[in-house]
């Protein structure tokens, strides 16, 4: 297991603004820092600059003003391909080779770095018992999983070189509630096991109340407030209880978190 143990944050923006084609913007004047092993939520509506910031991070875009620190170095100074390995990266649609196997999906990270054939081996069969998948699994092809195992696969890929940070941009958006709402509560015992930099983009303020240390409102390129969960629902800053209010009827059953 890799965490930072530096007393600089894990990742931190400064000043970041992001522009398409020097006009619109998408992102203006973002500041925030994620601590070292916490999960820090993005949360807000589509097109808000929730993904873009994910982007950012892992250098698919580039900011337009400010800077992006990974481990208390501008990204602009990492070698992007290091990078990139540092940063475990699980999306809605998955993204699995589908002409490739369970296992060589998982393992290519490794594959790439050169381990040797026992480690690999070893690194798929503790993946696969960590994400809650029967090893048998593993000569099997995307087509061949249902939506919840695929996602599994998908998070075990993103653990396998063992990365600091992993984002997470809305990884079980497109899941039936019963598939979510497990994959939910197996992904709080997996960080609270692997203590990983956790950035996870949602729009839902339930999924946002139950998995973050923080929450970080976006609204319109801009960020808007940043509370734990429990601050987030006493806010008093308007968007954040229009969130709070449209979620009324979820948010009754997460009250204490620690019950379910």
């Amino acid at each position: 297991m890799t965490t930072s143990t530096s007393s600089h944050p894990a990742i931190e923006f400064k000043h970041v603004s992001f522009q398409v084609n020097g006009s619109r913007e998408l992102l203006h004047d973002v500041s925030f820092t994620v601590d070292p092993g916490e999960t820090l939520v993005l949360l807000g509506r589509s097109g808000s600059g929730k993904t873009t910031s994910l982007k950012l991070i892992n250098r698919l875009l580039e900011p337009s003003a400010g800077d992006i620190l990974v481990d208390g170095r501008s990204v602009r100074d990492w070698d992007v391909v290091r990078l990139r390995r540092s940063l475990g990266y699980v999306i809605q649609e998955i993204g699995l080779f589908p002409h490739y196997s369970v296992e060589r999906n998982i393992t290519l990270v490794p594959r790439i770095e050169k381990w040797p054939q026992d480690r690999v081996r070893a690194r798929l069969q503790e993946l696969l018992t960590l994400v809650g998948l029967d090893r048998s699994i593993a000569p099997r092809h995307p087509n061949e999983l249902s939506g919840g195992q695929r996602q599994r696969v998908g998070v075990a890929r993103a653990l396998a070189g063992d990365p600091p940070f992993l984002l997470m941009d809305e990884p079980f958006g497109a899941l039936d509630p019963v598939t979510r709402a497990e994959l939910q509560r197996e992904f709080l015992q997996l960080q609270k096991h692997l203590r990983k930099t956790v950035v996870f983009v949602t729009h839902d303020l339930r999924e946002a109340l139950l998995l973050a240390s923080r929450i970080a409102l976006i609204e319109g390129g801009r960020l808007v407030s940043m509370h734990s969960p429990k601050d987030f629902l006493q806010s008093k800053e308007p968007l954040a209880a229009a969130y709070v209010a449209a979620f009324a009827t979820d948010i009754a059953s997460l009250a204490d978190r620690g019950t379910s």
